[in-house]
């Protein structure tokens, strides 16, 4: 095939992205517009294309540049947004789910894929792995290079499997190489615990699925109707869960208000809002801790609860993650994972573009923890039982002072029950 025709081709390919992109319509002068500059865009990327073709140093590997165009053109949409090659798309398919797991919640940032929350004793809670470390590779291929959608399968795997990934830690240069057993992951149960003479109903899920927000709702129904009995909610490192279980976790604590909305360009807005018969406890005070890690269903539980005045946010930004994805095939056989609608709280913020951040900004001691933690992990090999150092022992920090903990039960203290 002759440069030109092959050009072409590949333009062709980009067409396809950009009209699932931008929604083309041939009705409507909105829509023309839109076809117009598609189609401008598709002008330059063929000079560039014919640019890399004739006159880079050496012979490119066209089809390598395109892939990563095409992955760079919908990442730059925002990080839920995945192209697919066709065997990508073909892997992705063939995922049946229920696989084992090293524990942890990414996304991506700075083109990396990025720790967001670790689930609590999981092979990567034990190799110490932290909300805003970096994954830098994953076996020998650079996360950069590697859809989001992707990473997400390879976390993934039989029990039992290895998993090495590169990783950059916040303070440390060098990225560490660790290797980690894929395992079942059981999430913990809520963590419940009573304070100031059991007056603060101290609770903590891992995750807001069914099972978890159902023990949260039996957790608060068995609290003592007294009239000083408060409510602290810690939603730190909540990342995981399902939209639907974050609304009814919400609804436990409002009886009226708007919970969260939806909406896209091509997605009718959707408001979701408290119904006074699904309430548990609409009375008493309420404090809600959050952190980096906290994202998505965590963040609409947060942001509920603080724009409807129900209660006060205590620690540090949210992560910023909400937007629901739609899968388009390509006739090639690829596919785009793209974000057609995006979450935002009762007062109007989009959780991906804004996060959340509370009235009360406390810092994390994490960060003192990792500056003072100077053994390193590099060679450390993590399976889902206990940790078998291949170099050196993986030192956990010792536990201090939680200082978000310890401003939200002062907050909850000089509240009037």
């Amino acid at each position: 095939m002759v440069k030109n025709a092959k050009i072409l081709l590949l333009a062709s390919s980009v067409a396809l992205a950009l009209a699932a992109i931008l929604g083309m319509n041939a009705r409507g002068v909105r829509a023309a517009g839109q076809q117009d500059g598609a189609y401008r865009q598709m002008d330059v990327y063929r000079d560039v294309l014919q640019h890399i073709q004739s006159d880079y140093v050496e012979d490119p590997n066209i089809g390598a540049v395109t892939n990563g165009a095409m992955r760079g053109l919908l990442e730059s949409l925002d990080a839920d947004s995945s192209y697919l090659t066709a065997s990508d798309y073909k892997t992705y398919k063939a995922n049946n789910g229920g696989k084992a797991q090293v524990g942890i919640n990414v996304s991506k940032r700075y083109g990396y894929a990025t720790v967001v929350s670790v689930v609590p004793g999981s092979p990567a809670d034990k190799a110490n792995l932290n909300d805003g470390d970096i994954i830098e590779a994953i076996g020998d291929l650079d996360t950069r290079d590697i859809s989001l959608a992707m990473i997400q399968r390879m976390l993934e795997g039989a029990p039992g499997t290895e998993l090495t990934v590169a990783v950059i830690r916040p303070r440390k240069a060098e990225p560490e190489k660790i290797v980690l057993n894929r395992v079942l992951v059981a999430e913990p149960p809520v963590t419940d615990t009573m304070y100031e003479n059991s007056s603060i109903l101290y609770l903590k899920p891992e995750i807001l699925d069914h099972d978890h927000v159902s023990q949260v709702e039996a957790k608060l129904k068995a609290m003592p109707k007294s009239n000083n009995k408060k409510i602290l909610l810690d939603l730190r490192d909540v990342a995981a869960g399902e939209i639907p279980e974050a609304t009814r976790l919400a609804n436990m604590l409002l009886k009226s208000g708007t919970i969260v909305t939806l909406e896209g360009q091509k997605v009718a807005k959707q408001t979701f809002t408290a119904d006074p018969a699904k309430t548990v406890n609409a009375t008493a005070p309420v404090v809600v801790l959050v952190n980096r890690g906290t994202a998505g269903p965590g963040e609409i539980v947060a942001a509920a609860i603080a724009d409807n005045k129900r209660g006060d946010l205590v620690g540090e930004k949210t992560f910023g993650e909400g937007a629901q994805q739609k899968t388009f095939e390509l006739p090639d056989g690829a596919a785009l994972i793209l974000s057609v609608a995006k979450y935002a709280s009762p007062a109007g913020k989009k959780f991906q573009d804004d996060a959340v951040t509370p009235g009360t900004l406390v810092a994390s001691n994490l960060d003192d923890l990792l500056a003072g933690d100077d053994s390193g992990s590099k060679g450390a090999k993590i399976t889902g039982q206990a940790a078998a150092p291949a170099v050196s022992a993986v030192k956990k920090p010792e536990p201090r002072a939680d200082d978000q903990l310890s401003k939200a039960l002062e907050m909850l203290k000089a509240k009037a029950a």
